[in-house]
C-alpha cells in the first residue's frame, strides 16, 4: 500500500514538471535528481570499499548534466577538466596499491552514470517536445509497472538469478509488450514523425535498455549486500532505485531521436 501510495504522489509531480516547466526549470529539477542519487552512489561506492572524491566527482556530474542538456555547451571540455582533476587528485593523494584506479574510475564514472543519461532527458525536452520526452517516462513507468504483475502472476523462469533473483522472464515479456504498446500507440500522437515499424522498434529498445539498467543498479546494490540505494522514498527505496531504468532508456531515446531519424 505505501509503495501505492508514493507512486500516486510521484508520478503526477513528474508529470507535472515535464508538462508545465521551462527547459531550464527542468535541468534544475534533473540536478536535484543527480545529486540525490549521486549521494546514493557514493554510499554504494563506500560500501564497496571504493572511497570516490565526492566533491569533486559530484561537480563532475552536474556539469555533464548541464552540457549535455543545454545546447552550445561543450561537453568534451567538461569530461576531459574532470579526467584532469581527478587523475591530479589521484597524484596528490601520494597512494599506491592495486586499488589505485578505482577511486578515480568510480569518480569518472558517476557523470558517464548518472550526468549523461539526466541531462539527455532535459535534452530531449529541449530538442524535440514535452510530449517525446513524456512518451519515454510514460514508456518505463508502464513496463515496469507490467513486469512485476507479470512476474509476480506468471514469473517462472528466473531472468538474472544471481543478479535479482525475483525479476522472471515472463516479467521482461509482459514489460516489452507494454512498452511496446505504449510507444506504438501513443507515438502515433506524440512522435508523429515515426512509422509504426520504427515506433516498435523504438520500444523495443527503451524497454531493454530499462530492463538493463535495473540490473545493472542491481547487480551494484548485490555486490554492496543492500536492499535499496537509500529509504528516501517510502515503499519505493532511493532515487536511484526509481530512475535505474531511465539511466539507460533515456541516452538509447535520446541518441534515436536525434540521430536515427
Amino acid at each position: 500500500m505505501l509503495r501505492i501510495l508514493s507512486a500516486l504522489v510521484l508520478i503526477p509531480a513528474v508529470i507535472c514538471a515535464v508538462w508545465f516547466l521551462r527547459p531550464f526549470e527542468l535541468l534544475v529539477v534533473a540536478e536535484v535528481v543527480l545529486w540525490l542519487a549521486f549521494f546514493e552512489y557514493a554510499r554504494l561506492a563506500d560500501s564497496l570499499g571504493v572511497r570516490i572524491p565526492k566533491a569533486l566527482a559530484g561537480c563532475a556530474a552536474a556539469a555533464t548534466c548541464m552540457a549535455v542538456a543545454w545546447p552550445g555547451n561543450s561537453l568534451d571540455a567538461v569530461l576531459m577538466a574532470a579526467l584532469l582533476a581527478m587523475a591530479a587528485l589521484s597524484v596528490a593523494a601520494g597512494r599506491v596499491g592495486a586499488d589505485v584506479l578505482a577511486p578515480v574510475v568510480a569518480g569518472l564514472f558517476a557523470s558517464l552514470y548518472l550526468g549523461l543519461p539526466l541531462g539527455a532527458l532535459v535534452a530531449v525536452r529541449w530538442l524535440v517536445s514535452r510530449e517525446a520526452l513524456l512518451l519515454l517516462l510514460l514508456t518505463v513507468i508502464v513496463s515496469d509497472t507490467a513486469q512485476f504483475y507479470s512476474g509476480s502472476l506468471f514469473g517462472r523462469h528466473r531472468l538474472a538469478p544471481v543478479i535479482s533473483p525475483k525479476k522472471s522472464v515472463e516479467g521482461a515479456v509482459g514489460g516489452f509488450v507494454a512498452g511496446i504498446a505504449v510507444v506504438a500507440v501513443v507515438g502515433a500522437w506524440w512522435l508523429p514523425h515515426l512509422s509504426l515499424g520504427w515506433r516498435v522498434g523504438l520500444g523495443a529498445v527503451v524497454v531493454a535498455m530499462g530492463i538493463l539498467g535495473d540490473l545493472f543498479e542491481s547487480q551494484i546494490k548485490r555486490s554492496a549486500s543492500v536492499k535499496d540505494s537509500s529509504a528516501l522514498i517510502p515503499g519505493h527505496g532511493g532515487v536511484l532505485d526509481r530512475i535505474d531504468a531511465l539511466l539507460f532508456a533515456a541516452p538509447a531515446y535520446y541518441l534515436f531521436l536525434r540521430y536515427g531519424l
